[in-house]
């Protein structure tokens, strides 16, 4: 077996298993998970009939690097969205099926394996992050995000050693499961430090159209380098999906883009790795990255849920509306998993302890005592589990 797989660690969801192994929620109360980043608004109908309608594409072998017209529907959409004038859909964009695969993927393909390769990454983080780097032969390090930094990374904090021994940095934003949106200008400053350094930037952007003012939608990498004069987009990729943008996580439809002579390697990595996104999937994402309607109209759902949640939550817990996404990082009064434990048995709501989803990095594990909450649910459930919390902390 390889080695390696005994340096994972458990996943957040199989602590949370074991932290609840010993209770019994309240009967009495319908469950409300609140915990797994899964939306649960009804996919684009559209979408679904162009999925329904390719079909009979079952038969057909489909090619890694996508169809065609799907490549262009992405560029356009970039180009739309992002304000890009140099996006090739022959060089620099390449479907995938969602970023989990691909993120993960990535980096066993960029990596060159050895004792002084390094991964950066926020912490806490999207678990895949730390794993795609330890089964790519790298060390994973960690950035820390805390109130103190707005929960940005703190890159300040990086040593000039660890940005010259860093092969892969990945970002997140906006951030998973803080919210915060990297600006602008940090990440032309990691762009001139990836150039500097020669590492890669892996930007994990699948909450980007989630955003709660229509005037302010949260910078992209490739955008931040069009607006450096950068257009070759070298040593940049970004990551999207159409899982949140879109409510369709199990569609596993996303992409990459960027830098044409990293694309053309990890082209050649997917092609042995045989994961080519069937054709009836592609056909139903190029309606999906065509259309801005439904994605509008997602958004308002959410903009509504965090201004009810919020306003009952308000004065009975520390929490602080994000600059999008879907999550809440409240600081818990109690420690995170003790809090998770008194919720779950007695309202039956499960939230994710925020230690779950970092590691100790410079002396402190900067998710103990928060958090995550996902806004995932029905109006009506978001505010039922928004009261029930109350009601928990009203017992503390």
């Amino acid at each position: 077996m390889n080695p390696d797989l005994q340096t994972l660690q458990p996943y957040p969801f199989e602590n949370l298993r074991q932290l609840f192994s010993d209770l019994t929620p309240n009967p009495d109360k319908p469950a409300i998970a609140l915990s797994i980043g899964e939306p649960r608004h009804r996919p684009p109908e559209f979408v679904l009939d162009e999925l329904a309608a390719n079909l009979d594409k079952l038969s057909n072998y489909p090619v890694t690097k996508g169809i065609s017209a799907l490549r262009q529907a992405i560029a356009s959409w970039l180009e739309r969205r992002f304000g890009l004038q140099s996006i090739d859909a022959e060089t620099q964009v390449l479907p995938v099926n969602g970023t989990r695969e691909a993120l993960f993927a990535f980096a066993q393909a960029v990596i060159a394996r050895g004792p002084t390769a390094i991964v950066l990454s926020p912490n806490p983080f999207y678990q895949i992050y730390e794993g795609a780097a330890l089964l790519a032969g790298a060390r994973p390090q960690f950035i820390n995000c805390t109130a103190a930094s707005g929960f940005l990374p703190d890159f300040n904090s990086v040593t000039q050693d660890q940005w010259q021994q860093c092969q892969l940095l990945y970002l997140c934003s906006p951030g998973n499961p803080t919210g915060a949106v990297i600006p602008e200008a940090k990440l032309q400053q990691l762009i001139r430090l990836a150039r500097e350094h020669d590492f890669i930037i892996a930007s994990d952007e699948c909450y980007s159209e989630l955003y709660f003012e229509e005037s302010h939608p949260p910078p992209g990498l490739l955008q931040a380098c069009e607006l450096m004069g950068k257009g070759d987009y070298r040593n940049c990729v970004v990551f999207h999906s159409l899982s949140k943008r879109s409510n369709l996580p199990g569609l596993r439809s996303g992409f990459v883009a960027g830098d044409a002579e990293i694309l053309k390697s990890f082209l050649q990595y997917r092609t042995y790795h045989g994961c080519a996104m069937p054709l009836h999937h592609q056909l139903a994402s190029i309606a999906a990255w065509s259309d801005e309607k439904h994605v509008l109209e997602n958004r308002q759902k959410y903009v509504e849920k965090f201004s009810a949640v919020l306003d009952i939550l308000s004065g009975h817990l520390d929490v602080q509306k994000p600059e999008a996404g879907f999550y809440l990082w409240p600081k818990t009064p109690i420690s995170d998993t003790e809090f998770a434990r008194q919720l779950y048995a007695q309202e039956h709501v499960t939230v994710l302890p925020g230690r779950f989803l970092a590691r100790q990095a410079n002396g402190i594990n900067p998710g103990e005592n928060r958090v995550r909450i996902a806004l995932v649910a029905e109006l009506a459930q978001c505010t039922e589990a928004a009261s029930r919390i109350v009601q928990c902390l009203a017992r503390l």
